[in-house]
């Protein structure tokens, strides 16, 4: 089986990159839903360990990679790989020139980063104050990756017979 798909971002049609960033935001969303359910459990039921503490960003995540209970060691890799997820979307959302999907990927970096530096600091300080600011900021990244569905659906739904680049992928 051939896949076509992957001829069409090589070529760069926008329609293409708009089907890859509508498939990336989704899994995007579903992976902070489970960063997010993670990340309870962890507050819930893992202690970070005293050593853990004072040592600053960089090697408060180290110290939860390598030495972490196992919780905490996949909360903080999944957030790394949703950090790196993230930055290609806003690559792909560059390519396909959609304003809304720019600023709305754009954002939802921007939160992830800040959730990962309040998770980093949470780890290092201990203080409520970051674990809250790590929850709301990962709610703020659920909301764009939701709305970008949207935005991203609206685009494939234009009427049958309309020639735009979001109805050629579709075969329509």
């Amino acid at each position: 089986m051939l896949d076509t798909g992957s001829i069409e971002v090589r070529n760069g049609t926008r329609a293409a990159h708009l089907e890859v960033a509508r498939r990336t935001t989704l899994g995007m969303g579903i992976g902070v839903v489970v960063q997010y359910a993670l990340g309870m459990l962890v507050n819930l039921y893992v202690t970070v360990p005293a050593r853990d503490q004072g040592g600053g960003f960089l090697a408060a995540i180290g110290r939860a990679l390598a030495n972490g209970p196992v919780a905490l060691g996949l909360h903080a890799g999944l957030g790394l790989l949703l950090v790196l997820g993230s930055i290609s979307l806003v690559v792909r959302s560059v390519l396909s020139r959609d304003r809304a999907l720019i600023v709305l990927s754009a954002v939802f970096l921007l939160a992830l980063l800040g959730a990962a530096s309040s998770g980093a600091s949470f780890v290092d300080s201990g203080k409520d104050s970051a674990s809250a600011s790590m929850a709301m900021l990962t709610g703020v990244a659920l909301i764009c990756s939701l709305i970008s569905l949207y935005v991203l659906g609206s685009n494939s739904r234009q009427p049958a017979g309309h020639n735009s680049p979001a109805t050629e992928s579709r075969g329509r």
